[in-house]
């Protein structure tokens, strides 16, 4: 159990060599004490939780952020402050990522940057010899999705996908739940995550922009955000790198910094939420791919000039036999729910994404009362206890609620940083990110195709022919 590391590769050269892990690899392993060294690619928003994470993942195992890197001077120097101010120290920055991964005391690297970029990204990180956290969706390109996963695959780096919801305890008990019989065959899934928020807008100005304003039923708020300087000047960035491949077209901060709204960078609602719901329902039912895709939807609430809809609506065949149905609109927030609807009961989640308040009930299912099917009862105030209404509650858990927990998710950094000490897969693996992947970008070009998509599995193709499939158990 003493046996240190030097003695280790010395004794087991050859179930090294077998593994397919470089001597060079192996170095970089780190052990239960060793501090984790971790860089930082793309300074946005979600890179401020990033930073938070470790923080307080630091109280309960050593890890710490060494580098920062963005193209963009202000963004590497704003999460650089941050990481002095939070962890007490001054990282490293690089402008570009090969720079950061040059380093040789660099463990993992965090990739939150634009939707377009995940993938490629992570080839880099992984081909570095880098483990790898990379935020959803994993990709939004498939030839790309393929590629990328093929790398990490082929690799022995520890891959975390972003979609923390997936190793959260009252999700993983709704799987138990399923898949215990509970409420029986599943035939339909709905999920719907509402707000009433322009969402993604109004990022990049150097003031904000006040509730009266954005209350203005004639808009007249976009002449003030267009008329507004932006924080981003192109020559404290490299716009050709940021494009990372796609076509070139003028400098445009909005699209720099709201790249979420145009379909060439992100396809929007699907790429940013539909990635979280369709990873939820891949671990609720154990599926991992879809049968087939139709979308609809527009822009009803923010005519701002986004391109990508803010209402939509994604309908979603598998395999095992049922309908999953994905919802959001930017302008109204009544109400989110998710419910799991199964031959012999329901499952309801109350509240959007990242909610933990889960009812398991008999209603819907297949039982009779008094001789009476329970389409044709009313529907009372309060449960009847037939139906075995239950809170879904968790042992050693917080206590449910419609919110959940917040985006700073220290627990699924947790567990990317103890698969990286034992190098064991983590919680969110590629195949899950290839999986959630498959359906976003299929939701993504059903919508704006207008046609009904097929996944086939055999060629890992995207088709607009009915594929043959064999529904499974």
């Amino acid at each position: 159990m003493s046996m240190t590391r030097r003695a280790f590769v010395k004794h087991s050269g050859v179930a090294l060599f077998s593994t397919g892990m470089s001597a060079k690899s192996y170095s970089q392993i780190v052990g239960a004490n060793d501090r984790i060294r971790l860089g930082l690619v793309g300074c946005g928003s979600r890179s401020e939780d990033h930073v938070s994470m470790v923080r307080i993942a630091s109280k309960q195992s050593p890890v710490d952020v060494v580098a920062v890197c963005d193209l963009w001077n202000k963004a590497r120097e704003r999460r650089a402050a941050q990481v002095k101010k939070e962890l007490n120290h001054d990282p490293a920055t690089y402008q570009y990522l090969e720079q950061m991964l040059e380093r040789e005391h660099l463990d993992g690297v965090m990739i939150a940057t634009g939707d377009f970029q995940h993938a490629q990204l992570c080839m880099d990180v992984v081909k570095a010899g880098k483990d790898c956290y990379v935020e959803k969706p994993f990709a939004n390109v498939l030839s790309e999705a393929k590629q990328a996963r093929d790398v990490v695959k082929a690799s022995s780096q520890v891959v975390q996908m972003g979609t923390q919801h997936r190793g959260q305890p009252y999700n993983i008990a709704v799987r138990d739940l399923v898949r215990s019989g509970r409420i029986g065959k599943i035939v339909n899934i709905e999920q719907e995550w509402h707000v009433n928020q322009e969402r993604w807008r109004f990022v990049d100005v150097d003031t904000g922009i006040s509730t009266e304003r954005l209350q203005d039923k004639q808009m007249r708020w976009k002449e003030w955000l267009y008329d507004s300087p932006s924080q981003l000047r192109e020559e404290d960035t490299d716009w050709k790198r940021w494009l990372l491949g796609k076509p070139s077209r003028p400098f445009d901060p909005h699209v720099y910094l709201e790249f979420r709204l145009y379909k060439e960078y992100s396809s929007g609602l699907f790429d940013q939420w539909l990635s979280h719901g369709c990873d939820l329902v891949h671990l609720w039912t154990d599926e991992s791919y879809p049968v087939s895709v139709v979308s609809n939807g527009g822009i009803f609430a923010w005519p701002d000039g986004r391109e990508n809809p803010d209402t939509c609506v994604t309908a979603i065949t598998y395999p095992k036999g049922f309908l999953y149905t994905y919802k959001t609109t930017f302008g109204n927030s009544y109400r989110s729910f998710s419910r799991i609807q199964g031959r012999d009961g329901t499952i309801e989640n109350h509240g959007g994404e990242g909610a933990s308040l889960f009812v398991v009930t008999d209603e819907g299912g297949r039982q009779e009362f008094n001789g009476h099917h329970p389409l044709y009862n009313s529907i009372p105030l309060v449960a009847p206890p037939e139906d075995r209404e239950q809170v879904v509650r968790v042992p050693g858990a917080p206590p449910p609620d419609s919110d959940g927990p917040d985006d700073v998710d220290a627990p699924h950094l947790l567990d990317w940083l103890k698969a990286m000490r034992s190098r064991k897969q983590p919680v969110a693996t590629v195949d899950h990110g290839f999986s959630h992947s498959i359906v976003c970008i299929m939701a993504a070009q059903a919508y704006w195709s207008g046609k009904r998509l097929y996944w086939d599995p055999a060629k890992e193709e995207i088709t607009d022919v009915p594929v043959a499939v064999t529904q499974s158990a």
